[in-house]
């Protein structure tokens, strides 16, 4: 379990983040739009779903299940990591960003969402959060996916890799001579 428990560590706030980061590097380098904007989107989704349930665990408290035996969801303010096991932040982010992913490479959809799952999933027998954390924490995933595909979808189609990655290079040549 403990390996299974290490492995679902990506679904973690910087993980997730670095994971969205290298695909938009890696969608400029090979100057594919398509990849640019999925990079984005799962992104935004990420950050909708990180504020999603950073909201919920602002105005909710419940005890981790390795903290202790009370699994009451109650009104709180704590911002000890014992007390915020409501909702499960690895489920909304895995999900988020898995969600983005799917709905631009349908193909490889079923990969996506079931290594998103297996992150969500394993959160109740690591002791890290209850089913109903994970099923909130997946809720908030598609939510915020759904919400960021709304609000930027159609406006990414515009993205242009090749012009950013030339632009990039010539920041970077600019760069090199001031340092020289």
């Amino acid at each position: 379990m403990r390996l299974i428990g290490s492995a679902s560590e990506i679904g973690d706030q910087p993980q997730m983040r670095l994971l969205c980061a290298a695909t938009i590097a890696f969608a400029i380098v090979r100057r594919n739009d398509r990849l640019l904007a999925t990079g984005i989107k799962m992104l935004s989704a990420h950050t909708l779903a990180t504020w999603g349930k950073s909201g919920v665990k602002s105005v909710v408290n419940r005890t981790r299940p390795e903290s202790g035996d009370d699994p009451t969801v109650r009104w709180g303010d704590s911002d000890a990591h014992e007390e915020n096991s409501f909702p499960s932040g690895h489920s909304a982010g895995a999900i988020s960003v898995a969600q983005a992913f799917a709905r631009s490479y349908p193909n490889h959809s079923f990969t996506a969402r079931s290594a998103a799952l297996a992150v969500a999933a394993v959160q109740v027998p690591r002791g890290t959060h209850y089913a109903g954390d994970v099923v909130a924490g997946v809720l908030i995933g598609l939510g915020a996916e759904r919400a960021s595909e709304a609000a930027i979808g159609s406006s990414l189609q515009r993205l242009d890799a090749k012009r950013i990655n030339v632009a990039l290079t010539g920041v970077w040549a600019g760069l090199c001579k001031i340092g020289s």
